[in-house]
């Protein structure tokens, strides 16, 4: 089998920016969350706003996922992001000893904010800090070391050399081309969710360029969304503090 490399992200993390560079390689088979669409529009869905009558997939589930991704990895190496609360219950030796693993975290205050803006009426489970976390500990359980972990603004603020220091960190090329593209693509064709609305800047993008930091005034927000960032800030904290520098 060849090498699976696995972005284990949050929502708005600016994960598919991430995804749609990794698509410029050419060199892998990447795939854009594809346990989420069996948790959300599988036979079986286990997102917890689901209610009876949504749109579901008759044969789609995790294990039919995990199915598929293997069997592209015996044809070539494999990139997937995804989010780890999708599949928390899936964790053990066995199964995460077939990835090469990495994380790419944002600030809850950019990242919440954003899921109330799209989804005012969010579930906490949605947010995936918790799960992340998690399966980081795990990992380095599991491993003796912690796994490679980018952080969004980091990767905005100097996109050159934290895709190289990536690359780096889970032994693929660098390959710099791939950070610039031409607008007018289309994420939609990877995207499962709501024909791919939460993309439409990325088609216009023209590349992962240098960002200047933005800042979020959480006082402006509602009580829920305050809430919800206090707990969810000691996650992002933990692999904050792990992350890779340059």
């Amino acid at each position: 089998m060849h090498k699976i490399v696995a972005l284990w992200a949050i929502p708005r993390s600016t994960s598919t920016a991430f995804e749609w560079m990794m698509r410029q390689r050419g060199d892998l088979d990447c795939l854009h969350e594809p346990f989420g669409e069996a948790w959300y529009q599988g036979e079986d869905p286990m997102w917890h706003r689901f209610a009876p009558g949504e749109e579901t997939t008759p044969g789609l589930t995790l294990d039919s996922v995990w199915a598929d991704i293997q069997a592209r990895a015996e044809k070539g190496p494999v990139f997937t992001k995804d989010f780890p609360h999708y599949i928390n219950h899936m964790w053990n030796p066995d199964f995460l000893g077939h990835f090469t693993h990495a994380f790419l975290i944002r600030d809850p205050a950019k990242t919440i904010t954003s899921m109330h803006n799209k989804w005012p009426d969010f579930h906490e489970g949605e947010v995936g800090f918790p799960e992340q976390r998690a399966l980081f500990d795990l990992l380095w359980a599991l491993n003796g070391t912690p796994p490679p972990v980018v952080d969004s603004d980091d990767l905005l603020e100097n996109p050159y050399d934290m895709t190289k220091a990536f690359c780096e960190a889970v032994g693929i090329p660098f390959l710099p081309e791939a950070l610039s593209w031409e607008p007018g693509g289309d994420p939609s064709e990877h995207s499962w969710w709501d024909g791919g609305s939460f993309h439409a800047n990325l088609a216009q993008s023209t590349g992962l360029t240098p960002q200047t930091r933005r800042y979020v005034a959480l006082e402006d927000t509602p009580p829920r969304v305050q809430q919800v960032h206090r707990r969810m800030k000691p996650h992002y904290d933990r692999l904050y503090a792990h992350r890779i520098t340059v």
